[in-house]
């Protein structure tokens, strides 16, 4: 099942269990969806879904930090619930120790050609990296694969 589906099922056992905070969001998310498929113009792969969904996520990471900062907790837990709400749709996280693996993998790949990447070679790197994950299926956060990738360089 589609991330698109999964999240029309859950509307409608939302409004039937009438919860109004998981309704709202998930629209939310179903309007982000549509809105790209609309600009797009073509139906929307599960790759691209889960883009999306990343997206929405630290934009509400975001909104959290600025909350916090402005003394706002109630609004900055209203939030974290609606990432928690949205992080079910996306594939599991990837911890620290399956990122680091990832990264020496592209590391040694790139270092085929004849010379080490260095740090000046960083975004060769990421963007290596980045296919790795989504081609295995989970995701990860940008900056922690960020600093991950530095630290390998410099090595």
């Amino acid at each position: 099942m589609t991330i698109g589906k999964r999240i029309d099922a859950d509307i409608i056992s939302a409004m039937r269990a009438k919860e109004e905070h998981r309704l709202t969001t998930l629209r939310m998310v179903k309007s982000a969806l549509k809105n790209k498929e609309i600009d797009k113009r073509a139906e929307l792969t599960d790759a691209e879904q889960s883009q999306i969904l990343s997206t929405l996520i630290k934009q509400r990471r975001e909104s959290v930090e600025s909350f916090t900062k402005g003394n706002r907790p109630e609004l900055a837990e209203k939030e974290r619930a609606e990432i928690t709400m949205i992080e079910t749709y996306l594939p599991q996280e990837a911890g620290e120790d399956e990122i680091r693996k990832v990264v020496e993998g592209a590391i040694g790949h790139l270092a085929e050609g004849g010379n080490k990447p260095g740090p000046r070679d960083m975004g060769a790197v990421m963007k290596v990296v980045q296919q790795r994950i989504m081609a295995n299926g989970l995701r990860a956060d940008g900056k922690l694969v960020s600093e991950i990738v530095k630290t390998e360089l410099a090595k």
